[in-house]
């Protein structure tokens, strides 16, 4: 399973590290092995979040993942993401942008790439921070079987029954930093950039849950109704099979890979920012940050195909609450520097913590890991 899933991610690790040193020498190999544990430590959160999406599209869509989404994710998020931004917000052409960013000691108004790119952080965390806090903000107004901390979820399940109260609570949050964190000449540009956080989160999620309810799955849960009848049919004539399995695909599939995508964004964000403060090397930090990308992709899928969540039932929570966290770092970070190694260890320490959690909760059920798994399978054979 291990070699099954992070097959590809070892052999990319191998290859890069090996195009770093020749082209860059044993600098370079190192700027790029520690460009990979960066985006690792970082993002081990988005993992687990991204589990709980992928888990509900079906096997087409989770190889798309691990493929389109790939390329979109170390290409299109790591490399071409960063130079829109730059272009949009120094209002330079692309070529321009592109020029500069391959020649690190290149200016334009007196500013290097990096330069420009740390210009329009504010922006980019307005966007990264909303779209995350709306994620937060609906994962704890949402009324599940398991609760982490049970007082704080309990009370904020109540809350939920007010469709609207996260979109006003981002928006007040928005309002608050482009007052209080915003430079005096960027206030506007903070509000623009976390309102589209928001549409972006409500546009794409929007879409997801629609197809999601009335959609793709809405047809298979039909197809689940006939299945069961004809599964008692089964039994009563001393035959069984198989349970259906509800998985996302079609449009439902697609706004789900869309969402997973936007969502990897605003995790990618801070990696790339800091990735600065290492080198200023547009390319070592595309190859150490797509390196560290692969990893987290592999691990969304292993997390999946081992039922993770299913046995650790809190490994949720502590990725939402990282999520939490994390929305709060970039909000601030519009006003204050914050180091990356924060943000990392806030991160491992809420799902560390919810690792732990879960355990303990197992062992005071009775729960053995992998149990749903092989029953399925038993299932499955009989």
């Amino acid at each position: 399973m291990v070699m099954r899933t992070f097959g590809w991610s070892f052999g990319v690790t191998a290859a890069g590290l090996a195009v770093a040193a020749y082209f860059w020498g044993w600098t370079g190999f190192s700027i790029v092995l520690i460009l990979s544990i960066l985006e690792i430590s970082l993002s081990f959160d988005n993992a687990v979040v991204n589990a709980t999406i992928l888990k509900k599209m079906n096997a087409f869509w989770q190889k798309m993942f691990l493929t389109i989404g790939i390329l979109i994710a170390v290409f299109g998020m790591r490399l071409v993401f960063p130079l829109l931004i730059v272009s949009l917000t120094a209002g330079m052409s692309p070529t321009d942008v592109v020029d500069l960013a391959f020649h690190d000691d290149k200016m334009i108004d007196g500013m290097t790439y990096a330069d420009h790119l740390h210009e329009a952080h504010p922006a980019i965390a307005a966007f990264g921070g909303l779209f995350l806090l709306m994620i937060f903000l609906d994962f704890m107004f949402d009324d599940r079987e398991h609760k982490w901390v049970g007082p704080l979820e309990r009370f904020t399940a109540k809350l939920g029954s007010f469709d609207v109260l996260s979109t006003l609570i981002g928006l007040i949050v928005l309002v608050v930093s482009a007052q209080t964190l915003a430079p005096a000449h960027k206030e506007g540009t903070v509000m623009v950039a976390g309102v589209l956080g928001l549409i972006a989160y409500l546009g794409v999620g929007g879409l997801s849950d629609y197809f999601e309810t009335h959609g793709t799955l809405a047809h298979l849960e039909d197809e689940e109704g006939e299945a069961e009848e004809g599964a008692a049919t089964e039994k009563a004539e001393g035959r069984s099979g198989p349970k259906p399995v509800q998985l996302a695909a079609g449009k439902a599939a697609f706004f789900m890979f869309l969402y997973l995508e936007v969502l990897d964004a605003s995790f990618s964000f801070d990696g790339v920012v800091g990735a600065f403060a290492i080198t200023q090397d547009l390319l070592m930090i595309t190859l150490g940050l797509g390196i560290g990308a692969m990893y987290i992709r592999s691990l969304t899928v292993y997390l999946v195909r081992q039922g993770t969540l299913d046995d650790y039932v809190y490994l949720e929570h502590g990725a939402h609450y990282a999520i939490g966290a994390l929305a709060g770092i970039l909000l601030l970070s519009i006003k204050w520097e914050i180091h990356e190694v924060i943000t990392g260890v806030v991160g491992v320490g809420f799902i560390g913590l919810a690792l732990v959690s879960s355990i303990m909760r197992n062992r005071r059920v009775g729960h053995t890991p992998g149990q749903n798994n092989n029953e399925s399978r038993a299932e499955a054979k009989v």
